[in-house]
């Protein structure tokens, strides 16, 4: 649990400013409270020995700091909120990054709800860390530790009162390790609950076609159940420390009382000022109790993040880059590659030679390892044995990123994101001018479309592309691959699911946008729209001549 919680810190230190200054506001603004009421504990001691000068001076002091204490609390909750944005902003780019590295060779998770989970929920956990555990307990320790302060000439007097709040103050964090068990279960219940949501949901046709809704209710209801007993398991816990919590508390100002009683007349002022104090710590150390089940929960969801973080990648970047070659020939070398070893090799002695500029169209049918050599290509994937070279340079020598500039990927299952065609093409090249992208579309051949929309580049293309056609998204997506500078252009299955007319169509284009550069076209069949120079097929794991 620490070691996470560490670690989680550590990937916020470029926040450590913003972090820090939320705690200096929330303390200052704690220690405005103290200071509120121990002016005010003065002046009723003044008052009741008869110091109106004394009484007068808290009063006007007392005036300023009203007025002052709304706007630490203003300041305290814009920065400490702020800070933790920013924080969790920063978990969720490196989570991505770390993901996105990863996902390739599959991460092990079949449920998209629970990888969504990981990605909302758990992160959203983690401001338990900060918001609802270190920034209110370093400001209770504030007022402990100044309030102590305060009463120093009394040193009873500061012992009743520091000691049951500073126990205070600790037991949510000592009672934090034994809540990590039942926190760790809230997560995955919570994981579980999110995919018996959203899975159902994602193939809702499959479900209602097999009248599966009564399944999935059921299921979901059992989710809900599992996360209802485990959020139960820490509700009592937390109820324990708030409960204790506010008897420690009460502690203290017993203790003042007790000791104001037992020094007379001499220390009612001492013991007024102790009760004030004893006050003003309780509103702070009143967030407290649900620190400790925070701090488990950021924990539990710092490690479900962390074991797909920490999962190998597929690829291995190399540690010392071979330089990047000028050219952009291909050849496959004696590669022999299986995904699951159980299942058999998806290739086994592959050669393969493709000088630059060459049209090769390689056939075969489904499940025969042509999107295989396109995840190989890609560094995606790596070979078991055997090597592919990029301009005479083994691409395992080579950055995945290089790679990727230089091989382009046109798949069969393309997909326009919810965003506007513009941010769409500029996955390709995030900073390519407008006229770039205007020049991409038109060679793509859907220019003259989208310059017939009212809101042209900024017009959404909705979930998957679900504003355009299967035709028209295909070349949305195929323009964005051309507006990559890329000399190899791969198209994995690139008419599959269109029409005739259309494929034909879209294949003509194809045709002519690609002049120039080594194209790959993996296809199950050929139309004749194609013209490769070179036709190959799989076979047992091979690359053999087509026959005529």
């Amino acid at each position: 649990m620490r070691r996470d919680l560490l670690r989680v810190l550590g990937l916020w230190r470029g926040q450590a400013g913003w972090l820090l200054a939320g705690i200096l506001v929330a303390a200052g603004s704690a220690l405005l409270g103290v200071a509120l009421l121990a002016l005010a504990g003065q002046g009723v001691a003044a008052a009741l020995g008869g110091s109106a000068l004394a009484g007068g001076i808290a009063v006007l002091l007392l005036r300023l700091l009203i007025l002052l204490r709304p706007a630490a609390r203003w300041a305290e909750r814009m920065v400490t909120h702020a800070a933790t944005f920013r924080a969790l902003a920063d978990t969720r780019i490196w989570f991505f990054r770390r993901l996105a590295e990863r996902l390739p060779a599959g991460i092990g998770l079949g449920r998209s709800g629970d990888l969504l989970g990981r990605l909302v929920a758990d992160v959203d956990a983690l401001d338990g860390l900060y918001l609802r555990s270190l920034v209110p307990a370093l400001a209770a320790l504030a007022v402990v530790a100044g309030g102590a302060a305060l009463l120093a000439g009394a040193p009873l007097l500061a012992a009743a009162f520091a000691l049951p709040l500073g126990l205070a103050l600790a037991l949510p964090f000592l009672l934090a390790p034994g809540a990590a068990r039942a926190a760790g279960e809230a997560a995955r219940a919570q994981g579980r609950l999110r995919a018996a949501a959203i899975d159902p949901l994602l193939g809702a046709e499959d479900v209602l076609a097999a009248n599966g809704e009564a399944a999935a209710a059921t299921r979901l209801s059992e989710a809900g159940e599992r996360l209802a007993a485990a959020q139960r398991g820490l509700g009592w816990r937390s109820a324990i420390a708030g409960a204790a919590g506010g008897l420690l508390v009460q502690a203290a100002l017993l203790g003042a009382l007790a000791w104001g009683l037992a020094s007379g007349e001499g220390g009612a002022a001492l013991a007024v000022l102790g009760l004030f104090l004893a006050v003003a710590a309780a509103e702070t150390l009143g967030l407290l109790p649900r620190a400790g089940i925070a701090l488990a929960s950021a924990a539990a969801g710092a490690r479900r993040l962390f074991e797909l973080a920490d999962a190998a990648p597929p690829v291995a970047e190399p540690a010392r880059p071979a330089p990047e070659p000028e050219g952009y020939a291909i050849r496959i070398e004696g590669l022999d590659f299986a995904w699951d070893p159980a299942r058999g090799p998806v290739f086994q002695g592959l050669d393969l030679d493709l000088p630059e500029g060459t049209r090769l169209a390689l056939l075969g049918p489904s499940g025969i390892g042509k999107s295989s050599l396109v995840a190989l290509l890609l560094k995606l994937a790596a070979p078991q044995a055997g090597r592919i070279t990029l301009g005479g340079t083994d691409i395992a020598d080579l950055p995945a990123e290089f790679v990727r500039r230089r091989i382009a990927c046109l798949t069969q299952d393309a997909r326009l994101f919810d965003d506007s065609i513009a941010a769409n093409l500029r996955l390709a090249a995030p900073a390519a001018p407008d006229a770039a992208l205007w020049r991409a579309l038109d060679r793509a051949g859907i220019g003259e479309l989208v310059r017939a929309l009212p809101e042209g580049l900024a017009t959404g293309c909705g979930e998957g592309g679900a504003r355009f056609s299967g035709g028209q998204a295909r070349r949305i997506a195929l323009a964005r691959v051309l507006l990559s500078a890329a000399p190899v252009l791969v198209l994995d299955e690139p008419t599959a699911g269109l029409d005739a007319e259309t494929e034909r169509a879209f294949l003509e284009t194809l045709e002519a946008v690609t002049a120039g550069r080594t194209v790959i076209l993996v296809t199950h069949r050929l139309t004749g729209a194609e013209r490769p120079t070179r036709i190959l097929r799989l076979v047992g794991g091979r690359a053999l001549p087509a026959a005529g």
